[in-house]
């Protein structure tokens, strides 16, 4: 049976998604975010981006989140939430995933998917379909 998304677990995402800020590792822009991504389990699976001195390698904390999961054999999400801003300060605004990550949540995730920006104490809350309209998903090479 699936976790029930209600206001308190949604919250409980956000607050992970900024607290995983802190394994960010961003010298070069320093600009840290922090992803938490809730399976169907209720297992919460964290990560921060990765920058590389060559940049094209860099990976954001979303696909973190999801690689970290789908390498464990997690395949079904219910939501994640999204945190960025200055390394070292709290998030001053909501930071949205790039268009590579929302198409990486569309590999895994349904319409109804949850995305949660995050800044302490304030969260927006969308499903995916509603920030990936028109999306290519693998029900399109069915």
């Amino acid at each position: 049976m699936a976790i029930e998304l209600t206001k308190e677990v949604l919250e409980n995402l956000a607050a992970k998604a900024i607290e995983a800020r802190d394994s960010a590792y961003c010298p070069y822009s320093g600009f840290a975010v922090g992803a938490a991504l809730l399976d169907i389990n209720g297992n919460v699976w964290t990560g921060g981006n990765i920058e590389n001195a060559a940049y094209g390698p860099t990976n954001c904390a979303e696909r973190t989140a999801f690689f970290k999961a789908v390498s464990e054999g997690v395949r079904d999400f219910l939501a994640i939430a999204v945190a960025g801003g200055k390394a070292g300060e709290a998030p001053a605004s909501f930071c949205a995933p790039c268009g590579v990550c929302r198409q990486v949540m569309r590999e895994f995730c349904m319409d109804d998917f949850k995305v949660i920006l995050a800044k302490p104490g304030e969260m927006d809350v969308y499903t995916l379909s509603e920030i990936l309209p028109v999306s290519f998903s693998p029900r399109d090479l069915a």
